[in-house]
Parts: C-alpha cells; sequence; structure tokens
C-alpha cells in the first residue's frame, strides 16, 4: 500500500482540508491530491465520496480554493477526493503547449510513447486513488463524480464506461464530445494514436450513443462560455442525453467557463448527488 504524506492541513467549516501527496505506482511518480472530510467523519461515522476532476492546467488545489463546496459538503456529510490532473515530474513527458502533456491528462490511459508508461489517468482515478481513500480514510463504499471542463469530459467519460462504481455523475461545461475538437483530437492523438476507432473508448458522446446511461446525471454550461462553440459541443450531449432516463443538461445563461459559474451552481449539484450518496 502506498505511504500517504500530509503536506498540509486545515480545519474548514467544522471538518479538515488535508493536501496529500504519494508514490504512485501506475503513474510512475509522485501525486498530490486533496480531501475534504465533514464533521461527521470525526465522530465516527463513515461517509460517501464525491471525486471531482479539474480542467486544463488545473490541479487539486484549484477545486478546494474556488469552488465553496465545502460549506455544503459539511453539511451534508460528504467526503470530497480531488486529485492532480496528471502526472508530474521531471521525468515525466510534457509539452509547451498547455493543452497537452503535465496538466492535461484527459484522464485516459495513454498508449502512445512518450506518453504511455506515465499517463495512466482513467485507471489512476477508478482503481489507484479509490483504494487509497478506502484504505485510509472513514469513507462507505457509496461513490459519486463530477468535474470541469475537461474534467467534465472525465468525470461523464468514467461514469458511462463505469456505471456501477458510482450512483451519479455531473459536470460543469464538458469537453463532451472531444473527437470533434481541437483539445481532444490533439491530446486523443497524441495519446492513443491515429485510429478514431480506439479514440470512442474515451469520448462521453459516443460512449452514451453505444451504450447509453441510467445513473442520474446532471450538466450545466453557461451560454457566455468562450469555449462552447468549438470546444465543448453541448448540443451533441443534449442530442444523445434526451434519449436517457435520468440525464439532464442545462444551458445557464449569461455564465462563462471559470469558477465563478462553478461556484455558482455547486450546491444544487452536490445537493444533487446527496440525493443518491445518502438514500
Amino acid at each position: 500500500m502506498s505511504v500517504l504524506t500530509t503536506i498540509n492541513q486545515r480545519k474548514h467549516f467544522g471538518g479538515t482540508q488535508t493536501r496529500l501527496e504519494h508514490a504512485s505506482a501506475v503513474l510512475g511518480c509522485t501525486m498530490r491530491f486533496s480531501v475534504f472530510l465533514p464533521p461527521q467523519a470525526s465522530n465516527g461515522q463513515r461517509v460517501p465520496v464525491l471525486y471531482w476532476l479539474t480542467g486544463l492546467t488545473g490541479t487539486d488545489e484549484n477545486f478546494s480554493t474556488k469552488s465553496g463546496a465545502q460549506r455544503v459538503a459539511a453539511q451534508l456529510g460528504l467526503a470530497l477526493v480531488i486529485p492532480d490532473t496528471s502526472p508530474r515530474g521531471e521525468h515525466v513527458p510534457n509539452d509547451e503547449a498547455y493543452d497537452l502533456g503535465q496538466g492535461a491528462g484527459f484522464y485516459l490511459n495513454a498508449t502512445q510513447a512518450p506518453w504511455q508508461k506515465n499517463f495512466q489517468m482513467f485507471d489512476y482515478i477508478t482503481c489507484e486513488l479509490p483504494s487509497l481513500i478506502e484504505q485510509n480514510f472513514p469513507v462507505n463504499d457509496k461513490r459519486a463524480i463530477s468535474g470541469h471542463s475537461m474534467g467534465g469530459h472525465g468525470a461523464l467519460m468514467i461514469a458511462s464506461k463505469l456505471p456501477q462504481r458510482f450512483v451519479s455523475v455531473s459536470a460543469f461545461a464538458p469537453i463532451a464530445n472531444p473527437m470533434r475538437c481541437p483539445w481532444g483530437q490533439k491530446a486523443f492523438s497524441a495519446y492513443l494514436g491515429d485510429d478514431q476507432q480506439d479514440w470512442k473508448a474515451y469520448d462521453t458522446v459516443e460512449l452514451l450513443k453505444a451504450h447509453g446511461l441510467s445513473l442520474p446525471m446532471l450538466v450545466d454550461t453557461g451560454t457566455a462560455d468562450e469555449f462552447l462553440e468549438k470546444q465543448l459541443n453541448t448540443d451533441a450531449l443534449i442530442a444523445v442525453a434526451v434519449k436517457l432516463p435520468n440525464a439532464r443538461v442545462r444551458y445557464q445563461d449569461g455564465y462563462e467557463h471559470s469558477y465563478y459559474f462553478v461556484s455558482t451552481f455547486m450546491e444544487e449539484h452536490l445537493r444533487f448527488h446527496a440525493t443518491y450518496l445518502l438514500a
């Protein structure tokens, strides 16, 4: 079992906000992540977990410091687990552009050189990290997943591939159809190669077309999002979501892509997840 090292810990809304690091066997590097434990967890209660996936260029600290999620999570009794967006380190491959390499893992398992040795984020998020959390923290076996932008892509894609692992999924401004946008085409080509059949395994719209999804799903995207037209493909997600039994995809008038948008609707998303996590 990987040894966890605490970087810092702070009391927050009666609970604890902790930043940790560990040697990841899956990613071959030192990884950092953050955990918020609500006050209920200090009273011998095992609490459910919401996993949050951050967007391009972000780290675990974006959500921890900007979302405002801890206040509501403390009230509801939810743990929050916030991983980094990619492997990190001097020996880890990188790219000069912000949308490839470190900070841009796209939550997939790379198959192409030089990325495949370290960029196994799908396995990290779905296997290694949950195992660490469940072995080291007072959590139960109920999980939900959410994320923003690239992290929204990750949350929807992972829930679509592994619906049995989660009770609900949500996203803010997700890159919903990465095969059809510049960010996704660049990343998928580098990480997965040129065969677009391989890309479909990590594309939410394609996964939902092929397999559907019965999990409760909530997605919000702002109408003033600067990436809406070229990168997010929200309309393609809506076209498949209308055929799903428990999916809501909404436009929010006048909101853009930042954490001002995320924090505005964070409480509603947390209460959405709590309906299923606390059932």
